[in-house]
């Protein structure tokens, strides 16, 4: 097919290239281009797309994207592919879940869907937000190549304003997930690598003049009585008016040539924590274009070795999670995440740790309503190539996006930039630009990753520490590390001067038939771990918090013995995320302890 048509210009080109990906990776789509979204109203992409696994890109190779509809019987030669006819799948879905020949499928996959557009497309602008790809996913139109985006779980945008013609368009998107040594994250990874358009795609309206950010938070300087709006408008508007009614804000915002704007402003609002959930109706309009947000005012801060919210100290008692579902891989809805909450909430938790990439962005807003406490992480994750500065620039990417994303929402407290990574000199200067990055984009929030033990010396120990706000630990001691009492000795040993959070710990819990009654891998020795770290970890005064790994059985590809069989077994909760394990009565019974104790105004042991 094509090897001797014009679109593939020389078929031995089109066949032995290996640099036919170079034209068609530009990621321009990145954080720059976002726009703010709160309050618009979205046409939804969603549904049956036209779809084609592309295993050897043969579809970049000889230009699918560029094909026109045609019928089968005017063909001069036979296609091998037909973006417009044959085999959808559903949109969002994970291609892993629907068909068993995909299960374990790397590489790229064609998208083709219809665009209608009216006779008069007006003088208005129209954006593409794809909520989440995995992981390279190039946009084309009507046979244009408008950009690619990197990064399999942040939303981006694509304008298609100017490309767009009266009638039908034809959309198509190749999402590519194959795992790189320069991705993040890279090759080896501990969760499943599913692959597809998993997150809703729809399209947006706007004026000529649009909003592109809106950042609206308490001033983090003790007084709870100011705040600050930050505002960028793209389209010639030179000021804004923002409107917070129930506290009578109403501020006229100038902005720059560049479209930048912030305010500060006298206020007293009703602060946000758990225990009180309060979000205010907020309001942007420039130029004919308006959005809202409801938005959250509190503080957060770190003191010595304590996490303080509105200048009381914090315990974190809470959990990992990770974005997977047996039937439906990635793919999210608000009930799953409804019960997730819910499921926490059982626990006596006030925090959750979203591991170990960003999440979908209405777990972000169900936790500010719901009132829980949020770490949010991208994922640099293990053996990044560190020393590249296209990975660099693809973790920046990501943060930036996540910060964008979800810097209005009141639970998100920690912004993370890494977990268990090698302490090497370019690590360190990777990472510590991360948390940069994050402190310049956001300094109302901490940073975190997930720290090293130097298990020589048996003490927390990591350069990585002296750059971030909440020192994260993974142990799993009584699992992958045989020796109990070395976390005793650990906790004796170290001193870092900053809250430490467990960000994991944990053991799997095997449950049903063929499920062992003893020894490892067993409920019982889940539930005893469990036990023993409670018992060693709450005599650790700088240990603020805790996120045991984690709240229900996950599918991973590296899991493969008889009790695993594919899935990672530390859930608290089964993959059916209703059967509960011992384990999950324990871990209940210390937080309701420690809440009813702070309560209490009660100092715990």
């Amino acid at each position: 097919m094509l090897e001797r048509s014009a679109l593939a210009e020389n078929a031995l080109q089109a066949l032995h290239d290996e640099d036919y990906d170079r034209p068609y990776n530009t990621q321009a789509l990145n954080h720059e281009t976002m726009i703010f979204v709160g309050g618009r109203t979205p046409v939804s992409l969603d549904g049956a797309w036209n779809f084609c696994v592309d295993l050897l890109d043969t579809g970049l190779r000889q230009k699918w994207f560029a094909m026109q509809p045609m019928p089968a019987e005017e063909r001069a030669e036979p296609w091998d592919y037909d973006p417009y006819e044959g085999d959808t799948v559903p949109v969002p879905s994970c291609w892993q879940m629907l068909k068993e020949t995909w299960y374990f499928f790397e590489g790229s996959a064609w998208y083709t869907r219809p665009l209608d557009m009216p006779p008069d497309l007006g003088s208005g602008r129209r954006f593409l937000r794809v909520g989440a790809a995995q992981y390279d996913c190039k946009v084309f139109l009507n046979g244009a190549f408008l950009g690619n985006h990197y990064g399999g779980s942040t939303p981006f945008f694509c304008e298609l304003t100017g490309h767009l013609r009266p009638g039908r368009n034809w959309l198509m998107l190749m999402v590519n997930n194959t795992r790189t040594l320069d991705r993040v994250p890279m090759r080896n990874t501990d969760w499943f690598n599913y692959g597809g358009l998993y997150r809703e795609v729809s399209l947006f309206e706007t004026p000529t003049s649009v909003i592109r950010d809106l950042f609206v938070h308490l001033v983090p300087d003790g007084s709870y009585r100011r705040i600050r709006a930050a505002v960028e408008v793209d389209g010639g508007a030179r000021e804004a008016v923002l409107e917070i009614a129930e506290i009578g804000i109403r501020q006229t915002i100038a902005l720059g040539a560049d479209g930048r704007g912030e305010v500060i402003v006298e206020a007293r609002p009703e602060l946000w924590s758990p225990e009180n959930p309060r979000l205010y109706a907020v309001s942007l309009a420039a130029g004919d274009d308006r959005v809202e947000d409801r938005i959250g005012f509190r503080q957060i801060e770190r003191v010595g070795d304590e996490i303080r919210l509105n200048g009381r100290s914090l315990f974190l008692r809470g959990i990992s999670v990770h974005e997977d579902d047996r039937e439906l891989g990635k793919v999210t809805s608000e009930a799953d995440l409804r019960r997730r909450f819910a499921d926490a909430r059982d626990l006596n938790c006030n925090y959750l740790r979203l591991a170990h990439y960003p999440h979908h962005e209405m777990a972000a807003r169900l936790a500010d309503e719901l009132g829980f406490l949020l770490w949010e992480e991208i994922p640099v994750y293990w053996a990044i190539a560190f020393d590249n500065p296209a990975t660099y620039r693809d973790a920046r990417n990501q943060l930036i996006e996540l910060i964008k994303r979800d810097r209005n929402r009141a639970s998100v407290i920690i912004w993370s930039v890494g977990n268990e990574n090698p302490d090497t000199d370019a690590r360190l200067d990777f990472m510590k630009g991360l948390a940069d990055t994050a402190k310049a984009f956001d300094p109302t929030r901490l940073t975190s990753a997930a720290c090293l033990v130097n298990h020589a010396r048996n003490r927390i120990e990591d350069r990585l520490a002296e750059h971030i706000d909440v020192i994260g630990i993974n142990e799993y001691y009584g699992w992958y590390e045989e020796n109990f009492e070395d976390l005793v000795e650990i906790g004796r040993n170290s001193d870092p001067g900053k809250p430490v959070v467990i960000s994991e710990t944990g053991a799997d819990g095997a449950i049903g038939e063929g499920a062992p009654a003893r020894g490892l891998f067993s409920e019982a020795y889940m539930t005893e771990v469990y036990e023993k770290q409670i018992e060693t970890l709450r005599a650790l005064s700088y240990v603020k918090g805790m996120s045991p790994w984690i709240l229900y059985d996950f599918r991973v590809e590296r899991r493969q013995n008889i009790f695993q069989r594919g899935f990672n077994k530390k859930g608290l909760i089964a993959a059916d995320k209703a059967t509960r394990k011992d384990a999950f009565a324990v871990l209940s019974a210390y937080y309701a302890e420690r809440r009813d104790a702070e309560a209490g105004g009660e100092e715990m042991a």
